[in-house]
């Protein structure tokens, strides 16, 4: 008889757990990173007599979660690669708001500007149009200003947005750690067994992470190490290695990430060391989108002054004097790093003669070898070839349309550099040079004063071949800027929408796997409820049967 009530007990004991498995699958149907559990058993053997072996009923062995690890993997990945997409397309599409509007900015001011030098082409003694060409010239340049300074403002925003992910990133760190301790210490304790609430815990952080930054995972005994970027540490050995933001040596306007080594250095990283997650995506549009948009609009304002001055300069005012400078430029950009042996040691920029054609997009960094200057594009690295005008024997280098003076090599040391911005703030550093409409220089040298002969000249830039070696106009080289942009983040929402189809594809494979099914839970509902009332009807036979023999016995 003890052997029934065994059977019936092991039955309700295996049917109570199903159940309470099955209830706890319904219960998180809609937690995030829950994974669906199985209760698994197995039959408790046999007990041997002369007849045979009969069955000792049935025992529960373990829980286990219905997890696939690669398709978790897969659906990682394509989420990453999601979010690093969305974030660059977010930031772009601000970029292109700003110069697809051709109602307002820097285009329609530019066409402006130029009826205002053609009114003065064809009215040259007129002071109406001298002082309306004036005003248009100052509202040109209001417009390349504004537009530097919003891509200024979305240049902090991304330094602050890559702090906080810093900051996020480190979090996320910290509560995987702390999930690693928990996850051996349950294990442990329960004969070792799985801790699977634990492990979703753990998979869904590390799901999140990749939001943020694209890691990769390694498993060790029952804890997990996380790196990012070319396997750089951030979790390891129990010990968190934390990402901080910091101001980039080569360049203080920007916030560049840096990771923490075994041995406590803190060592920069490149942007392109760093991807996926919207991290990636912040540091991607930084590096490919934002700093060449703002050197193009600077090469597009440069080249416009630059070329506007020098034939500004060959004509005559109406006072019979020569053209001065019509606009006013900056000087390019030099940053020292900040690690050089002596911040005092800098580099002299100017623009040569004939820049507006000679400037490129690029940055470039000059670097000491501890004999020679080395000059290359930056950060790219490629080498750039010095114009025949170098002095490298007195310090003077020429190339793309800028001249520098370095330092006295006896006064800077091995790996010193600076990094050279041509044109990074040709349109904040823009200006009038004009304010007496009597000293536009109109006429043409040999024509009187009042003539518009320079006028008309000067009219011919909106058209002429200027930028890029003589090849590109004014004109052309902001409609070039307005539709790099717009190509860009044309293909920029074109992958999202490709990215977040890949990325629904590998939720549903996961989760066809892992998910809970509630139709499929209904029915193991059903099957366990049968389980246990026939589990519970074997009880009550042996109880019957028991009260039977008791009788029989009075």
């Amino acid at each position: 008889m003890s052997s029934l009530f065994q059977l019936g007990r092991s039955g309700l004991n295996a049917a109570q757990a199903g159940l309470n498995v099955t209830g706890h699958n319904i219960a998180n149907v809609n937690t995030q990173g829950f994974s669906r559990q199985q209760s698994l058993i197995s039959t408790a053997g046999g007990q041997g007599s002369g007849t045979g072996y009969f069955g000792s009923g049935v025992k529960v062995d373990s829980v286990r979660r219905i997890h696939d690890g690669f398709l978790t993997s897969q659906f990682n990945n394509s989420a990453t690669v999601g979010a690093s997409l969305t974030t660059y397309d977010q930031q772009i599409g601000r970029v292109n708001q700003l110069l697809a509007d051709r109602t307002v900015g820097v285009s329609p001011a530019l066409s402006r500007f130029f009826e205002g030098v053609h009114a003065v082409a064809s009215a040259p003694a007129s002071p109406e149009a001298r002082q309306e060409l004036i005003g248009r010239s100052n509202s040109l340049v209001s417009q390349l200003q504004s537009a530097q300074q919003f891509l200024d403002d979305q240049r902090g925003s991304i330094n602050e947005q890559i702090g906080t992910t810093v900051e996020q990133i480190n979090s996320y760190a910290h509560r995987i750690s702390d999930l690693n301790d928990r996850i051996v210490i349950a294990r442990a304790s329960v004969s070792g067994q799985p801790p699977n609430d634990l492990l979703d815990q753990r998979d869904q952080l590390i799901t999140e992470l990749n939001q943020l930054v694209r890691v990769s995972v390694s498993e060790q005994g029952d804890t997990l190490n996380v790196s990012v970027g070319n396997g750089q540490t951030l979790l390891a050995g129990g010990k968190v290695f934390p990402l901080q933001s910091m101001v980039s040596a080569a360049d203080p306007t920007r916030t560049a990430v840096a990771y923490t080594a075994p041995d406590g250095t803190v060592v920069e990283l490149g942007d392109s060391v760093i991807d996926g997650g919207s991290l990636g995506g912040l540091l991607r549009f930084r590096h490919e989108t934002l700093d060449v948009t703002q050197n193009e609009l600077g090469r597009v304002a440069l080249g416009l002054a630059l070329a506007f001055n020098e034939l500004h300069g060959q004509g005559v005012d109406l006072n019979g004097t020569d053209g001065g400078e019509f606009f006013s430029v900056g000087s390019p950009a030099v940053l020292a790093n900040a690690r050089n042996s002596d911040p005092a040691q800098t580099i002299v920029a100017t623009y040569t003669e004939g820049a507006a054609g000679a400037l490129t997009l690029s940055d470039y960094q000059v670097t000491f070898d501890g004999t020679d200057y080395a000059v290359t594009r930056y950060p790219s690295g490629s080498a750039v070839t010095l114009h025949a005008d170098s002095d490298a024997a007195n310090g003077v280098l020429v190339f793309d349309g800028i001249r520098i003076e370095v330092p006295d090599t006896g006064d800077v040391v091995r790996n010193d550099s600076w990094v050279i911005q041509p044109t990074r703030y040709g349109a904040r550093d823009i200006g009038v040079g004009v304010t007496d409409p009597n000293a536009i220089a109109a006429a043409g040298p040999d024509g009187g004063s009042a003539n518009g002969e320079n006028a008309l000249a000067l009219a011919g830039l909106q058209t002429k071949g200027i930028l890029a070696s003589g090849t590109v106009s004014i004109n052309g080289g902001y409609a070039q800027l307005v539709n790099n942009i717009g190509v860009k983040t044309q293909a920029s929402q074109t992958a999202v929408k490709a990215q977040n189809t890949l990325t629904q594809q590998s939720f549903a494979a996961q989760q066809a796997v892992s998910g809970v099914n509630l139709n499929e839970e209904y029915i193991n509902l059903d099957f366990y409820v049968q389980h246990y009332n026939a589990s519970a009807r074997v009880i009550e036979v042996a109880t019957n049967i028991f009260d039977t023999l008791l009788g029989l016995r009075t």
